[in-house]
């Protein structure tokens, strides 16, 4: 229903609608058409819209292009992907991590922490190194980021308030190298990240629109206003 709706109001703007049934079809298209703005569900059929959006920012041909997330997920669980993998909360916990390293399997190869802190990067560095992962940390995003160009690790642990570069702008950074975007990210924070926040870590969602709000003119007025931005 929302797909017959959202294709008849763009229609109406002038905007050519192609529509795609699930995420394959959807990366298939995006790879062909280029198009100027992307509509993702994030609840479909096989590939999920979380794969398809982490699949199309690591693709360097499509990655510029802007996504509208439309979601029924709830309020917990938005942006969780892409930008920030996962979430770990100070002081971290371990039964927190170790879920973590069997959910994605990151016990094998090397992680980056990235962590001002030494108390608390020295903790994070000594329970991966438990897991048999080769870790090297950072004090700051500058010299993390310098130790990402020098070698490319399995994931990093990135803390948000940091002095020099602070994990938002170390995210923005290292996104802007396409071979560094595929690399899953766990953010640590003692902060309580807002749905801004969230969204900005998610780094490559242009609007998270609920299913629930979905009204036609907010909708348009946001899209207009992200391509105005993009094709400036």
């Amino acid at each position: 229903m929302i797909h017959n709706q959202m294709k008849r109001t763009f229609e109406k703007e002038g905007y050519k609608i192609v529509c795609a049934s699930d995420g394959e079809e959807g990366l298939t298209l995006a790879r062909k058409l280029h198009p100027t703005l992307i509509t993702l569900d994030v609840l479909m059929p096989g590939m999920d819209g979380w794969t398809v959006l982490t699949k199309l920012k690591a693709d360097p041909e499509v990655a510029n292009i802007p996504v509208f997330v439309i979601s029924m997920v709830d309020e917990e669980n938005k942006g969780y992907t892409l930008g920030a993998s996962e979430y770990l909360t100070k002081p971290i916990d371990r039964t927190r991590l170790h879920i973590l390293m069997k959910k994605y399997r990151w016990d094998s190869g090397s992680a980056l922490v990235v962590e001002d802190d030494p108390g608390t990067r020295k903790l994070l560095c000594s329970m991966l190194e438990e897991y048999g992962l080769n870790v090297q940390e950072a004090e700051n995003g500058e010299i993390a980021l310098k130790r990402v160009q020098e070698k490319s690790p399995g994931v990093i642990f990135l803390d948000l308030m940091m002095p020099e570069m602070d994990g938002f702008e170390f995210i923005e950074e290292l996104k802007k190298n396409p071979e560094h975007r595929p690399i899953p990210i766990v953010v640590v924070t003692s902060k309580d990240l807002t749905q801004a926040d969230r969204l900005r870590l998610n780094g490559g969602v242009a609007k998270l629109i609920e299913k629930k709000s979905f009204v036609h003119d907010d909708l348009l007025s946001e899209i207009r206003s992200t391509l105005a931005t993009h094709h400036s």
